[in-house]
């Protein structure tokens, strides 16, 4: 919820209010003596004449069930002889408002409590302000402080402790964050570690950790010292900026002042220390927790192995592992996964086994750590082997098989493979994924594209997919091959499962496709690609623009193009270059001369041959005066314009009636020591008339209406 500004109490604003709610009292008064319209009203009215008292009340307005009706009710009570504004009612009939967001007739009674100085009101207004924050309407707990504040009243700091706790667990963001504390400032209640605690934690949730440290040095100046929280908020917002080394400092400082850890900065810190390998901290955190007679739990355990092993200290990984059993807690599988992993780093694979069996570890994981290793090792027929000897004592899952599977594959094995997956289906496992995508890649290395396509068949019949990597290299060997169809087959049959190509499989499809004709089917096959997360580069776009241009389809060029420009592509030199050579047509001339535009703004050139080619098209569609200033940019930065391309330039902003843009160019050609040729001095002496400018008004309402232009205008402009 998103705390509101609520506008400073003034004394002319509760006078204001006074005469409002007297007018309104009096309204209600009127209303229900002359109508009588409500029976509930009247009944009320009744019940309360014969006993009006202020706990009476209280349980009339408890049961009443519209809040303006309770609200008329008090408004009646309150005006008759006996005095019921007491703390309780208004209490009351606040609860009641705050239950139906009524916030302005909230306000208006607090707003009188404060007037009035209702007995026992700073402790109603503590009660208040908690209760509203336990129900987390922290918009009307500001109103209560900010009441409170204007009376000169104070609240107890653990009230507004508990607003700002609720905010930062809500995550309200800073801004209303800071409304609720400037206020407690304001009053000049004095806050407590809790109260800096909950601003240090608002800072660094909203990414200023810089300033939360400078909120920490100055907790001395407000009497306050640093706890355990203090310190736990600060390492964690500084770990998740990767600033372990400064949480490391920091913690450093916290034994220096003496501060004692409680089990929440344990919970929080080991596992932090253990990610960024800060092992002699984490360690003596542990041995911390065990002087202070606190038990690890089994995260934390585990947390500490895998940060031993990650740094190479097995013997040490294996003493916390034991300690983890002792205590009475069950290692998980990757406690053991990380232990053997150290092992097989230095090769020691039957030290490895013999550790899984001495703790009787039947879970697969570590198993499969082992056989991966091995693999990696180049061990293939020891792998087979240790698989073969697990698999007889239930060891193993399909991924084992995989493992070893996967290896003989990227080794070129096929016939090897082809075994053990013959075997791994007479025990029982069936071939997933993983195995199908080793095979096929394989064959696809070997170049047996035929066999490679035969198992995607089989794939495709059990409705499964491939991996990226497989599936890329599938694509990529038929397109070798000028399997083109097989290869779009392929491609669309995994993008309906989201699978992605790589770039480099994507061109190639897309190119082979263009190559053979198909070229609106690579436009679709680029549009399914990018639904897939898998973005063209320009080189695959510029295959597919020029087997466009081929065709003399420039507006689908255009189409393209937009296309790329809602997609947030981003143009480099050599794209724009291309693109710009692609729209120099009479049908896409407009859009060029926008590209052009944007091209020069983004301090980008193309080359000199395509900017001749610009200036001349632009100058026979008459279409300089649209990129006059981009070409003075380019004119004044590049030492390579002709003479020729000023006179182009020149004759051509003068018949299009812009005299003043090409008396720029005619300075700078001045400048340069060149006059103009005989047709560029007659223009600037002659008179031109008006017709080229009305067939450029009307080049331009044609190509303004286009749809497509729209879009990128929209884009780049």
């Amino acid at each position: 919820m998103a705390l509101k500004a609520v506008s400073r109490v003034r004394p002319a604003r509760w006078r204001l209010l006074s005469v409002k709610l007297m007018y309104r009292s009096c309204s209600d008064m009127a209303s229900s003596a002359d109508t009588g319209s409500s029976s509930e009203f009247d009944s009320a009215i009744r019940s309360l004449n014969s006993n009006l008292q202020p706990e009476r009340l209280t349980r009339v307005i408890d049961s009443t069930s519209d809040s303006s009706l309770a609200l008329r009710i008090f408004r009646w009570a309150s005006h008759q002889r006996y005095n019921v504004r007491t703390v309780d009612t208004y209490s009351c009939m606040i609860s009641k408002l705050t239950a139906a967001e009524n916030r302005d007739d909230m306000d208006s009674l607090l707003g009188e409590m404060v007037r009035f100085r209702i007995p026992a009101l700073e402790q109603a207004l503590n009660e208040l302000v908690q209760s509203l924050s336990s129900k987390n309407q922290f918009d009307e707990a500001l109103l209560v402080i900010q009441h409170a504040t204007s009376a000169k009243l104070k609240l107890s700091v653990s009230a507004c402790n508990g607003v700002l706790r609720g905010l930062v667990k809500q995550g309200s963001g800073l801004r209303s964050f800071m409304l609720v504390y400037m206020e407690i400032v304001k009053s000049g209640l004095l806050p407590d570690v809790e109260t800096l605690n909950w601003l240090i934690q608002a800072l660094c949730e909203s990414g200023r950790v810089d300033l939360a440290l400078i909120q920490f040095d100055r907790m001395s100046k407000k009497r306050c010292s640093p706890n355990s929280h203090t310190f736990e908020i600060l390492i964690m917002a500084l770990c998740s900026h990767n600033r372990a080394d400064e949480a490391v400092e920091l913690f450093c400082k916290m034994l220096q002042l003496g501060c004692t850890p409680d089990s929440s900065f344990y919970a929080q810190v080991i596992p932090l220390f253990c990610k960024f390998s800060k092992v002699k901290e984490a360690i003596k955190l542990h041995q911390m927790m065990e002087d202070n007679g606190l038990q690890l739990d089994m995260h934390l355990y585990s947390a500490l192995i895998r940060c031993l092993c990650e740094n190479q200290l097995l013997d040490d990984a294996i003493m916390m592992l034991n300690k983890m059993i002792a205590s009475g807690h069950a290692p998980m599988a990757s406690a053991y996964a990380d232990i053997v992993d150290c092992y097989c780093t230095s090769s020691k694979f039957r030290k490895a086994l013999s550790f899984l069996e001495e703790n009787d570890v039947t879970d697969s994981e570590p198993y499969n750590v082992l056989l991966r290793w091995l693999c990696i090792d180049g061990r293939l027929q020891d792998s087979v082997r240790y698989l073969e000897k697990l698999h007889n004592r239930g060891l193993v899952d399909c991924e084992s098989w995989n493992i070893v599977i996967t290896h003989f594959c990227n080794e070129g094995n096929i016939r090897r493979a082809s075994e053990l997956i013959g075997r791994m289906v007479v025990s029982s496992f069936t071939p997933d994924e993983s195995t199908y995508s080793a095979i096929i890649s394989c064959y696809c290395r070997l170049g047996l594209y035929i066999d490679a396509l035969g198992m995607f068949r089989r794939v495709s019949v059990r409705n499964l997919s491939l991996n990226s990597e497989s599936f890329s290299q599938l694509v990529e060997v038929l397109c070798h091959t000028e399997r083109i169809q097989e290869a779009i087959e392929v491609f669309k049959y995994h993008s309906k499962r989201g699978c992605s190509l790589t770039n480099k499989s994507l061109h190639m499809l897309i190119q082979g496709s263009c190559l053979s004709g198909r070229i609106r089917e690579a436009v679709q096959l680029r549009s399914l690609a990018v639904c897939t997360g898998t973005f063209c580069s320009f080189f695959t776009y510029d295959v597919i623009i020029q087997a466009l241009l081929h065709l003399k389809k420039e507006k689908d060029v255009l189409v393209l193009f937009a296309q790329m420009v809602m997609e947030g592509y981003l143009l480099d030199g050599y794209a724009y270059t291309s693109l710009l050579r692609s729209f120099l047509t009479k049908e896409t001339i407009f859009e060029a001369a926008i590209l052009f535009n944007r091209m020069v703004n983004q301090a980008l050139v193309p080359d000199q041959e395509t900017f001749e080619l610009l200036v001349n098209d632009m100058a026979f569609f008459s279409f300089l005066n649209m990129v006059a200033q981009s070409l003075l940019k380019v004119v004044n930065t590049s030492g390579t314009v002709s003479p020729r391309i000023y006179n182009i330039i020149i004759y051509g902003l003068i018949k299009e009636g812009f005299k003043n843009e090409a008396c720029k160019f005619l300075d700078q050609m001045l400048e340069k020591g060149w006059v103009p040729d005989s047709r560029t001095h007659q223009v600037l002496v002659g008179n031109i008339g008006g017709e080229k400018a009305r067939e450029v008004g009307q080049v331009y309402q044609t190509v303004d209406d286009d749809n497509v232009s729209n879009i990128l205008l929209e884009g780049l402009d």
